[in-house]
Parts: C-alpha cells; structure tokens; sequence
C-alpha cells in the first residue's frame, strides 16, 4: 500500500529544516499476523523502520518470542539436513537421534558459557547459578540473554570428538558432517536476533539502514546497520553451497577436514569483518582497535585454512564410517 504527502525533514535537533527535501512518498508492507508494521521506506531517505515485536504471542505474563521460535527451527532445519545425510550413508535412526540432542544440548551450553568466560568473566564469578537458570539475580525471568557462538563451536567440537571416539569413527569424519548442517542454524539464530532488535550495526547513512525501534535507549531512532542480516545472508549462502558440495559434487565423499575447513574459514572471516560494522557487545570493547569478536575469531579462521590445505594435500583421504550391527543376545 502507498500513501503519498509532502512535509519537511526535521534536522537532528528536532528543528524543522527548510533546506532538506521532501518527503514524496511513503511505503508500507503490512504483515496481518503482527498486527503492526514491519517495515516503513522512504523514497528520499531509504532506511528501514524496523518496528516488529520480539514477542510473537503473548498469554499474560507468559510470552513466546520470535527468537526461540527461529533457534528451534534452526535446529529443525539442522536435524533434517543431517536425517539426509545419515540416509545417505546408510546409518540408524537411533544413532542419529542420540547425535542430535546431545548436539542441541552443548551447543545451548556452549553458547551461554561462551558468552560469560569470553565477555563477561566477572558476572559468571559473581552470579553462576544465573548463568545456567534463565533469571536475573533477582529471581525474575528473563530466558537466556548472551549467548556466544564462539563458545558453541567450542563446545561441540570437543563433544563431537569424544562422540566419534566413543562410536569409534574418524572424528574429521563426523565434524564435516555437522558442518554441512550448522550454517542453516547459525543463519536462522541471527535472524532471531534481528526479530529481537540485539546485535545491531554500528550507526550508518547506507540506504537500507534500519531503524530498530526496540532496540531500547541509544539504538532506537538511530540508523544502523542491519549486521544480522548480513551474517544471515552469509550463513544461507554457505548452507546451500554446503548441500550442492555435499550431495552433488562429492556425493558424501568428502576428503577428510574438507567441509570442517570451508565452515571456519568462512563463517569466521565474515564474522571478523561484519564486526567493523557492529555496535560494541560490551563496555569493555569500547575503545578497541579489534573487539573480542574479532580476536576469538582469528583461532577459527587459521584452523579452517590449515584444515583446507590438509584436505587438498590429502585429497585421497576420505573416510567413512560403517556403523556397528547391534549385538543380539543369544538364548
């Protein structure tokens, strides 16, 4: 729908500005299931007024916010992905089933620890029961707020290990499968947290700047960059290129650090530079040439390339994994 009128730009003090121009016309998309709007472009200003709830429903005090809503269907997404692959190479149901909600569970665990160890050391010292239970210190809920991606590779790097050790398979084996699934994750989580109005960019003029109105004090009416857009869009990219590479090109062939390689050197490379356009996570990131986003990234980045040039090196090595035939017991 339009709606067209003319009226004055204000200047930044609020001050109406005879010498800016008018705006001619005014779009908006209206989304009936949000009962508000998304979106409000302007021909002359292009940006973004990005008014959505975080809340999708409410019930009372309870509420269903879009961002757990899209990590679900992130890990959705992931558990078919990988329901594929298992088809593929001819394992179990069960076996796939036990992988996937011990992944679900240390990837969770790895992002909250991840966040308090790498950002905030202190409040983890001074509030550990908060950093596992989803209430402030005073007991009031507030779900799980800070999460780090860094520690959920972390994480499900040394549990996959151990879990290929324990099913005796080749661990490079298992992790270039879980790579081909995690970007679909990693790409609906940032949408969530553009639903959530967190994680912004840094204050920008760019034509597609959003305004998040519910980015609370200092970042609504600002203009910013969309960041959570642009890892999105990385992430969906990755995720499709991983599903042609996987089941087209190599047909579950993989050379050994191949897939494992490809995710870290681009996920994390897009992570480093995405963050010259972010606003600072924390207080004490303010005033540093590279954040800590960027210095956790840098480890990532030299061990997908390293892991690149091994698979190339050793392009003939490409496991695989048979999986045991249960033991039946004899009578």
């Amino acid at each position: 729908m339009g709606r067209f009128f003319s009226c004055p730009l204000a200047s930044a003090n609020g001050q109406e500005n005879p010498n800016t121009p008018f705006i001619i016309e005014r779009f908006y998309v209206y989304l009936p299931t949000l009962n508000h709007y998304i979106y409000d472009m302007t021909s002359t200003l292009n940006f973004i007024t990005w008014s959505v709830s975080p809340e999708l429903f409410s019930i009372g005090s309870f509420a269903i916010r879009w961002y757990g809503v899209l990590l679900a269907l992130g890990f959705f997404l992931a558990y078919l992905t990988l329901s594929n692959i298992f088809k593929t190479e001819k394992l179990s149901q069960q076996l796939l089933d036990k992988l996937s909600i011990w992944c679900i569970v240390w990837t969770v665990i790895g992002l909250r620890l991840g966040h308090f160890l790498f950002y905030e050391p202190q409040y983890l010292i001074h509030h550990p029961l908060q950093v596992i239970l989803p209430f402030d210190e005073n007991w009031h809920f507030i779900g799980y707020q800070g999460l780090a991606s860094h520690g959920a590779v972390i994480s499900l790097i040394l549990f996959l290990s151990y879990f290929a050790w324990k099913h005796k398979m080749k661990p490079l084996w298992l992790l270039d499968r879980l790579c081909v699934v995690i970007p679909i994750a990693a790409a609906m989580v940032r949408l969530g947290n553009l639903m959530n109005h967190e994680i912004v960019g840094s204050i920008t003029e760019v034509s597609w700047a959003f305004n998040f109105m519910h980015g609370g004090y200092s970042v609504a009416d600002t203009l910013r960059h969309p960041a959570q857009l642009y890892e999105s869009i990385v992430y969906f990219a990755l995720y499709i290129f991983m599903l042609t590479y996987y089941f087209k090109i190599t047909k579950g062939n993989i050379p050994a650090g191949r897939t494992m390689g490809i995710l870290l050197t681009v996920i994390f490379t897009a992570r480093f530079f995405i963050e010259f356009v972010k606003e600072v996570q924390v207080n004490s990131e303010v005033g540093m040439t590279l954040n800590i986003g960027q210095w956790l990234s840098i480890p990532f980045i030299i061990i997908g390339l390293g892991l690149l040039i091994y698979s190339y090196i050793n392009k003939n090595n490409i496991p695989h994994y048979v999986e045991p035939k249960p033991k039946t017991s004899s009578k």
